[in-house]
C-alpha cells in the first residue's frame, strides 16, 4: 500500500539537518507497524512522509500504487483525505460539541451527505463501545472515552491506514488499555495502522516495529 524508496528529509536553517536518512519502507495492507525512538530522532518526520504531510526531499514515495511526490498539494491533500485517518496524543475534540457531533465533523470534506454521514457516525461509534455515549460532551468524558471518539472520527470516513501519534501519551493503564482494543479489533477489520509510540507496551502491540536513531530507520523482528 505504501512505499518509501531511498527517501530522505532534509531541512535546512543555515546548514543541513538529516532529519531521515536514506529509507526503504515498504506497508503492506493490513499491517500494523509500531514506531519508536528518541524525541528528535526523525519518527516524527516518518510520520509526515507516510501521511502526506511532508514530502521526501530525495527519493519517492508510492501511495496505492501512485508516485505522489508528482502531485500538486490540492492532489496530495485529495490523496491523504481519502486514504488516511489520523489520531493525536491530544484528541483535538470540539467541546460544546457531542461525540456523535465530533465524529460526523471529521467527515465533512469527503464524498458523504449529511444523512450519510451521520449513519456512519453512529455505526462506528457503536462499534468502538460508545453507543451511550454518543450525546455526551467531550468534555464530560473520560481521557479514554475522548480518545475513543477521537479513534471513531479518524475511521468513520472508511480510510485505509490509520496513523497514531502518541494516541495513548496521556492516558492511565486502564484507558490504554481500552484504546489499544479498539485498534486491535480495527485492523483485525482490516485497517492498517501506524503507531508512533514512546511506549514500549504499545509497541509490542504492532507485528511490525520500525525504530529511528538519528534518523535511520531500522526494523526489528518481534520478540518470540
Amino acid at each position: 500500500m505504501l512505499e518509501l524508496r531511498s527517501a530522505t528529509k532534509t531541512y535546512d536553517d543555515g546548514h543541513p539537518v538529516h532529519a531521515l536518512r536514506e529509507t526503504d519502507l515498504f506497508i503492506g495492507e493490513g499491517d500494523y507497524l509500531t514506531v519508536t525512538g528518541a524525541s528528535g530522532s526523525g519518527k516524527s518526520t516518518l510520520l509526515n512522509l507516510l501521511g502526506l504531510l511532508d514530502v521526501p526531499t530525495t527519493g519517492s514515495y508510492h501511495v496505492l500504487g501512485t508516485p505522489v511526490n508528482e502531485l500538486g498539494e490540492t492532489h496530495r491533500g485529495a490523496v491523504r483525505g481519502q486514504v488516511f485517518g489520523f489520531i493525536f496524543q491530544n484528541f483535538h475534540l470540539l467541546a460544546g460539541r457531542s461525540a456523535l457531533e465530533n465524529v460526523e465533523m471529521g467527515m465533512l470534506y469527503g464524498p458523504y451527505g449529511r444523512r450519510e454521514r451521520r449513519r456512519l457516525a453512529r455505526e462506528t461509534v457503536e462499534r468502538l463501545g460508545l453507543g451511550h455515549r454518543a450525546h455526551a460532551d467531550p468534555r464530560m468524558m473520560s481521557g479514554g472515552e475522548r480518545q475513543r471518539v477521537a479513534v471513531a472520527r479518524a475511521v468513520a470516513g472508511r480510510p485505509r491506514v490509520l496513523f497514531c501519534d502518541e494516541p495513548t501519551g496521556n492516558l492511565d493503564s486502564a484507558n490504554t488499555d481500552n484504546v489499544l482494543e479498539a485498534l486491535r479489533g480495527l485492523n483485525a477489520e482490516g485497517l492498517t495502522l501506524v503507531v508512533v509510540t514512546h511506549d514500549r507496551a504499545v509497541a509490542a502491540e504492532g507485528r511490525r516495529r520500525i525504530a529511528v536513531t538519528d534518523g535511520s530507520v531500522a526494523e526489528h523482528e518481534p520478540a518470540a
